[in-house]
């Protein structure tokens, strides 16, 4: 069984807000993933990348058809406020169960994610994230579906041991039709 029959990839809407905290914070665990630690993410900072995604951004999730359709992966990018990024979709953020983590769901959602800017959002030109220097996995995902890298900022990360690392600077431009 492929991964389009056993996995749902669509739009959030609001009732969906509680499960993706919950994905969050089981995440969030993880050392070297999201940049925000548990004690930081809470409803308030789910709701407000839900708002902003909706305002003018893009965000979806996986839900698994075989266990209850129970979401097991989320993305989000949206807009900055100054209207000279009004091309740019930026604060991209990709989170993955770690349960269901190795079986190409990043990359099928994050490609779903690329597909509808390409095919529905022709303001946006360019996506920009940032990625942490030691997650070379997710670096290599980003570069498999297009993205470059564009810089390092050395020293960015405070790591829990006090220890720092870089971030790295990577986009996407929109194919010219």
């Amino acid at each position: 069984m492929d991964n389009k029959s056993k996995y749902k990839i669509r739009i959030v809407v609001e009732s969906d807000l509680e499960e993706i905290l919950a994905l969050y914070k089981l995440v969030s665990n993880n050392i070297g993933g999201l940049a925000r630690t548990n004690d930081e993410i809470n409803a308030n900072y789910i709701e407000q990348i839900y708002s902003k995604s909706r305002k003018n951004g893009l965000q979806f999730i996986i839900e698994d058809n075989l266990n209850g359709h129970k979401i097991i992966a989320e993305i989000h990018g949206y807009k900055l406020e100054p209207k000279v990024f009004s091309h740019v979709l930026s604060e991209i953020t990709l989170i993955v169960h770690p349960n269901y983590q190795g079986k190409g769901l990043g990359k099928d959602i994050f490609q779903h994610f690329l597909n509808d800017i390409q095919k529905n959002r022709l303001d946006i030109i360019r996506v920009e994230l940032i990625a942490r220097e030691s997650n070379q996995k997710a670096i290599e995902l980003y570069q498999k579906l297009g993205f470059t890298i564009e810089g390092k900022m050395k020293n960015r990360i405070k790591n829990l041991n006090n220890s720092f690392e870089a971030d790295i600077m990577m986009a996407w431009f929109r194919e010219e039709n």
